[in-house]
C-alpha cells in the first residue's frame, strides 16, 4: 500500500509534468489568447496545517455577560473561546490562559495557573454563567492588569512570554476606558477588542492596541463571531516551516519563505510597493485618484467602519507621495461632502488617518449628484489635479441611487475619467455597471456583505502603465525562460510539501 506521501507526491508531480508540458507545447497558442496558468497546491499543503505550533503566551479573555447578552449569546461567546483555546498549545510551558467575566463586577473564572490541559480549560469555560448586570469594561481591563497577569495568577514575567489580552463585548462602557487601556498597553499587554452588535465602535479603537486595523474587529450578531476563530488561532501560531507552500501570505507575484515567516518580492520590471505585498510595474506612474463614497442611512455605522478599512487597503496598494499618486475622498447621501481634495495628503500614514477620521453622514443616496460633483469639481485643478496625469474615480455604494445617474456616468467617462463601481448587499448592478469604464468586468465589482469587501480590494488593480503583454510574445526564448522558472517554483513547493507530510505521517505513527 503506498504511503499517503508517496500518493501526495505522485499526484503533484504528474500536475507539474503536466503542467509543464501544456505550457511548452502551446506557448504560441497562448501568446495569441494572451493566457497565464497558474496551479494551486494550498489543498495538499492543508494536510500538514496542523504542524503550526502556537508560540509561549499568557492570554487572558474578558468577556462581557452584562445584561445586554442574552443566555444564548453567552453560549455562543463560550463556543467562540472553546475553538479558539483548541486551537492552542496549551500547556504549563506553552499557552496559558485565563478568563474574566465581567458586568459590573468582574469574576475571576480561569486563573493562567488554574488548567494545564486543553480538555480542562474548555470544560472550565463550559462551566461559566453570565453576570447580567452593567458594563464596567474599564473595571475588567484594570483587574486583568492588576490581577489576572499577575505572578500570583500564574503569569510569567520571562521577556520571551507574551501577555495578550482579549476583549468581547456587545455595548458602550459606563466607565472610562481609554486610560486604563492605555495603561495596560503600556504595562506590555497586547489588547484585542472585539466588538458585537450595537458596541461602541470609538471605544473599542480606544482600548485596542496598533495597528488597529489587526486588533479591532466587528461582528454584527453573537452567531457570527466563530468567524473570527481562524484569526486568533493564526494570531499565536509561530513555527510554520514554510508559509509560502502552505498559500499563507498575500504576495501579489512571488513569495520567500523565512524561519517562522515570509517576505513578498516582485517579477523583474516591477517594483515592490510599501504594503510589502502589492507590486507597481511603473513605480513612478503618477496618478490621481478620487473616492466617491455612499454615506447614506442604509449602510449603517458599524458597515461604515469598514467601508473606511476598505478604503485603506486600496490606499495601501498605491504609492503615495507628492510626485506619484494622490488621493482625494468624497462622501453623499442626500448631499456632497468633499472630505479632502488631491494632493493634501502626500504620505499613506496620514492619508489613511484622515480617511480613519471620516463621520458618518447618513440619510439618502443621491449618486448622479455625487457622480456631477465628481466630474465637475472633484478632478479640476483648483482641487489639486494635475494636467496630464490619469485620473481614477472609485465609487462605492450599497443601494438604489434615488436619482438619476446616466448622464452624470457619462460625463466622468467622457471627462477620461477611469472609472470603478463597488457596489454592496442592495445596490443595483445595472446602475454599477453604468458607472464602470470598460471593460465593464475589470471595472465593476459587487460582493453581499460588508465584511468581504477586503477581497475586492485585493481584486482591484489601479494600473494606469500600459498592460503587458502576458506572454511577451516579442520573445519566445523570454516565455519560454518564465516556464521554466513556474516549473522550478511547483518543484520546491513539491519538495518542501513532501517534507511536511512526512512530518505528518511522523505524528500519526
Amino acid at each position: 500500500m503506498y504511503s499517503l506521501r508517496l500518493v501526495v507526491e505522485l499526484i503533484i508531480r504528474t500536475q507539474t509534468l503536466h503542467y509543464s508540458m501544456m505550457l511548452l507545447g502551446f506557448v504560441m497558442v497562448l501568446c495569441i489568447l494572451g493566457a497565464q496558468a497558474t496551479v494551486d497546491l494550498r489543498n495538499a499543503a492543508a494536510l500538514a496545517a496542523d504542524l503550526c505550533n502556537t508560540k509561549p503566551t499568557d492570554v487572558v479573555f474578558l468577556i462581557d455577560s452584562s445584561r445586554s447578552v442574552r443566555p444564548s449569546e453567552f453560549e455562543q461567546v463560550k463556543v467562540f473561546l472553546a475553538k479558539v483555546i483548541d486551537g492552542l498549545n496549551v500547556g504549563p510551558d506553552a499557552t496559558r490562559v485565563g478568563v474574566v467575566n465581567y458586568a459590573s463586577r468582574v469574576k475571576n473564572e480561569v486563573s493562567l495557573k488554574s488548567h494545564k490541559t486543553k480538555a480542562g480549560l474548555v470544560k472550565a469555560v463550559s462551566k461559566i454563567e453570565p453576570l447580567s448586570t452593567g458594563t464596567m469594561t474599564g473595571l475588567a481591563i484594570q483587574f486583568a492588569m492588576n490581577v489576572a497577569f499577575s505572578e500570583a495568577e500564574g503569569a510569567r514575567k520571562s521577556p520571551g512570554i507574551s501577555k495578550v489580552a482579549i476583549i468581547v463585548t456587545d455595548g458602550r462602557p459606563q466607565d472610562n476606558v481609554r486610560d486604563i487601556a492605555a495603561r495596560a498597553r503600556e504595562s506590555g499587554i497586547e489588547l484585542f477588542a472585539i466588538g458585537v452588535g450595537r458596541v461602541d465602535l470609538t471605544t473599542l479603537r480606544q482600548m485596542a492596541s496598533e495597528p488597529l486595523d489587526d486588533h479591532v474587529d466587528y461582528v454584527e450578531s453573537y452567531s457570527l463571531i466563530e468567524k473570527l476563530t481562524k484569526k486568533f488561532q493564526e494570531a499565536f501560531c509561530t513555527t510554520v516551516s514554510d508559509l509560502c507552500a502552505t498559500g499563507d501570505h498575500d504576495c501579489e507575484h512571488i513569495c520567500i519563505s523565512t524561519p517562522g515567516s515570509f517576505k513578498c518580492a516582485c517579477r523583474d520590471g516591477h517594483t515592490l510597493m510599501e504594503d510589502g505585498r502589492s507590486c507597481s510595474a511603473c513605480s513612478n506612474a503618477a496618478t490621481d485618484v478620487v473616492f466617491l463614497i455612499d454615506g447614506s442611512k442604509s449602510v449603517r455605522p458599524e458597515n461604515f467602519e469598514l467601508v473606511k478599512k476598505w478604503i485603506n487597503l486600496i490606499v495601501d496598494k498605491l504609492d503615495v507621495s507628492e510626485t506619484n499618486a494622490h488621493v482625494g475622498l468624497v462622501q453623499y447621501s442626500s448631499t456632497v461632502r468633499q472630505e479632502f481634495p488631491l494632493g493634501r495628503y502626500n504620505n499613506k500614514k496620514d492619508l489613511k488617518e484622515a480617511v480613519k477620521r471620516m463621520a458618518y453622514m447618513e440619510r439618502g443616496t443621491m449618486t448622479g449628484h455625487a457622480l456631477n460633483f465628481m466630474a465637475e469639481n472633484s478632478f479640476s485643478p483648483n482641487q489639486g489635479a494635475r494636467p496630464g496625469v490619469t485620473k481614477v474615480g472609485i465609487v462605492f455604494t450599497d443601494g438604489r441611487s434615488q436619482d438619476y445617474i446616466g448622464d452624470a456616468a457619462r460625463k466622468a467617462k467622457e471627462n477620461g475619467f477611469k472609472m470603478y463601481a463597488v457596489g454592496v448587499g442592495n445596490a443595483v448592478e445595472n446602475e454599477l455597471r453604468e458607472i464602470a469604464s470598460e471593460p465593464v468586468t475589470d471595472h465593476y465589482f459587487y460582493t453581499a456583505d460588508f465584511k468581504t469587501m477586503n477581497q475586492i480590494a485585493k481584486k482591484l488593480q489601479i494600473n494606469v502603465c500600459q498592460e503587458e503583454d502576458p506572454c511577451e510574445c516579442n520573445s519566445v526564448v523570454k516565455f519560454q525562460k518564465k516556464v521554466e522558472e513556474a516549473v522550478q517554483a511547483l518543484t520546491k513547493k513539491l519538495e518542501a510539501v513532501t517534507k511536511r507530510i512526512a512530518a505528518l505521517e511522523n505524528k500519526i505513527v
